[in-house]
């Protein structure tokens, strides 16, 4: 159900049910858990980069699944998943979304939960809940976060698939490449923010959650906490000053 590998201080996580689109059903929700739990205990790891199998990066939940369920089971799950993303942001690490393919419902409720997104042209986007008949179990806050009030009712309300072009001029993704080089891509940026110390880039997201969630970011705390017993800051501090007298 799911690959996961790490290589100088960057981990890949794969979803793996490329005939069902990457869906969620609960055995892919068990092994996500589990994963997440290995994720966060990798104190080498600066980078997580979530990718899908095949022609999707997750098609959302498993349709098969869900006609079968009842109203209870459904809450439940639907919980059980907002939790599993909300531990994306928990997490220490930078993650990045590589979307090759559709990202659709809980997908790209997957690929919002990151904290960059970057797909290949042939990426696509939706929210088709309400032609369904229901609603977005979970990320509406997050989605209106990322994309601004009028973007998310539009994904929302309409449920149309959007175009990778379209999704990058409304702020859903960060970048948009040829399919050839979005491994490429996500390498080469995963790379550069692996090179800057895991301290800073962890309590920035604690910050940006903080604030997302409506409390105080304390800036000041993290910023002279860093300064003041981070080897890693203090060093590269050092460097650039002695660069900059030379």
């Amino acid at each position: 159900m799911i690959e996961l590998e790490a290589k100088d201080g960057v981990a890949r996580l794969t979803l793996c049910r490329p005939a069902a689109l990457n869906a969620l059903n609960h055995a892919l929700t068990d092994a996500l858990e589990h994963a997440l739990d290995r994720v966060a205990a990798m104190d080498d790891v600066t980078v997580l980069v979530v990718a899908g199998r095949g022609r999707a990066f997750c098609a959302g939940n498993d349709i098969k699944e869900m006609a079968a369920v009842t109203p209870e089971a459904a809450a439940a799950l639907a919980t059980r998943h907002a939790a599993l993303m909300d531990r994306f942001g928990r997490l220490p690490q930078v993650t990045i979304a590589a979307i090759d393919g559709y990202a659709l419902g809980g997908g790209l409720m997957l690929a919002v939960a990151q904290d960059l997104r970057v797909a290949s042209d042939r990426a696509r986007f939706g929210l088709p809940e309400v032609k369904l008949g229901f609603n977005p179990g979970y990320g509406v806050a997050r989605l209106l976060d990322v994309v601004g009030g009028g973007h998310a009712r539009d994904l929302l309300l309409t449920g149309r698939t959007l175009h990778a072009s379209e999704a990058l001029r409304m702020g859903l993704v960060n970048r948009v490449v040829a399919p050839p080089t979005l491994e490429a891509t996500i390498a080469a940026l995963a790379a550069d923010v692996a090179g800057a110390p895991r301290g800073g880039l962890a309590a920035t997201k604690a910050i940006v959650a903080a604030i997302r969630a409506g409390a105080p970011g304390r800036e000041p705390e993290h910023y002279g906490a860093a300064l003041g017993t981070s080897a890693a800051a203090r060093a590269r501090l050092e460097a650039f000053a002695k660069r900059g007298k030379g």
